[in-house]
């Protein structure tokens, strides 16, 4: 029985996406529920998963295909396990024995759907060609550079034999990959640039001193940890005192569709996230009602989910405030971009010990810069500051935001 693979049904936030990996190839044998195919989109890799115990009959998109939501991008054929075993065998001894270079007997190569086709065009042996992708896989553009290499030589040394000689080579090796922009990345770099471009951005800076914060954490955070299970952070901290910020100056909280002002009435706090993938952002909402381990427990989860490429459309959706921490990776101050229709995005930065002028005297304190960027149509330059002014104020002294003063 034939069955149609399908892309999955994309959300109204995603217009397109882009057959990123074929895990299987035509007549391999998969089992029910293992994965087949990966589709990745502007936010999320998604997954599409075999429908049943039985093999790949067909592949209609091949790897860097543009998709729609619910497009087929194969067939596949349910009870056929047995059936595509004997062809993989036969097939594989042919290749090594009679067209594989002595160093790759007995090796089989793993093509790609499109790397496979281009090979058979150009009538090359696969096993010939050194795969660069996952487990060895030979991608569309190891077979490219397999051909240009095998072309170039030959064009060079009969064309101009002279002007080749004469030209000074740089010593040693100068390698160079060229990989294509993965549609998450390039949707980046989108919003970032039109980001830029559209909004009056600005950006005002305070510093804070940790030291309040950092004995309070010291103090609590074994007690916290043995009752809630996840450790006390300072992300939590800084996610609860931007939250009473934002209810004091809602217009930071706001965003601008054409010519209205959008004022939310909640507190939905976008956290970013760094993957191997790219930047996300995914969202804690209601950070009003959260405690400080739901937070935690909430970042924890994102992060596994960002590191696995598990995170889903939802859970980046939306926001009405971003914290973005480059302090993790030794950032001692930027200028974080704002993240397209918020109004302000906060920047927290690496805590450094620095000496500092205390009721007359030099003391050494735990400082971190604190930026604010905003968007100047919406926050004048007063409010900005003094947002920022009260999340100094409740880091560095964490009671006002249990007493709201």
């Amino acid at each position: 029985m034939s069955t149609e693979i399908k892309a999955p049904v994309f959300p109204e936030s995603v217009a397109e996406g882009t057959v990123a990996t074929w895990h299987k190839s035509p007549g391999e044998a998969c089992s029910r529920d293992e994965l087949i195919v990966d589709i990745e989109t502007d936010k999320v890799v998604l997954e599409v998963v075999a429908p049943a115990d039985g093999v790949i009959e067909e592949i209609l998109k091949d790897e860097g295909d543009t998709v729609q939501s619910g497009e087929v991008v194969g067939k596949f054929k349910e009870g056929a396990k047995a059936e595509a075993a004997p062809a993989q065998k036969e097939e594989a001894p042919k290749q090594t024995e009679a067209e594989s270079p002595p160093e790759k007997q007995g090796e089989a190569a793993i093509l790609s759907p499109a790397a496979r086709k281009l090979a058979g065009e150009h009538d090359i042996n696969p096993e010939a060609i050194a795969g660069t992708g996952k487990d060895g896989r030979v991608t569309k553009e190891d077979v490219q550079g397999h051909i240009e290499s095998a072309s170039a030589p030959k064009a060079e040394v009969s064309s101009k034999p002279a002007e080749v000689a004469s030209t000074p080579v740089p010593a040693g090796e100068r390698p160079e990959k060229r990989v294509p922009m993965t549609r998450l990345r390039a949707s980046i770099a989108k919003r970032l640039v039109n980001a830029q471009q559209s909004a009056a951005m600005l950006t005002t800076f305070n510093e804070v001193n940790m030291k309040p914060l950092m004995d309070l954490r010291s103090q609590y955070k074994e007690g916290f940890e043995k009752r809630h299970g996840v450790k006390l952070g300072f992300m939590s901290l800084f996610v609860k005192a931007a939250t009473e910020a934002l209810k004091r100056f809602p217009m930071v909280n706001a965003s601008i569709d054409g010519n209205d002002m959008v004022y939310h009435g909640y507190q939905d706090i976008g956290v970013a996230v760094s993957s191997d993938r790219g930047l996300v952002v995914p969202v804690l909402r209601d950070t009003d009602a959260l405690g400080l381990a739901d937070i935690e427990n909430q970042i924890v989860d994102y992060g596994t989910k960002a590191k696995n490429g598990k995170l889903a459309i939802e859970e980046m959706t939306g926001g009405t405030f971003t914290i973005s921490n480059g302090g993790v990776f030794g950032s001692l101050l930027s200028t974080p971009i704002l993240n397209p229709p918020q109004t302000a995005i906060l920047g927290m930065h690496k805590i450094q010990e620095r000496p500092m002028a205390v009721k007359g005297e030099v003391v050494i304190l735990p400082m971190m810069y604190l930026a604010l960027s905003y968007d100047h149509r919406m926050i004048d330059g007063k409010q900005a500051v003094q947002f920022l002014v009260a999340i100094k104020e409740m880091v560095e002294d964490p009671a006002r935001i249990l007493l709201d003063v």
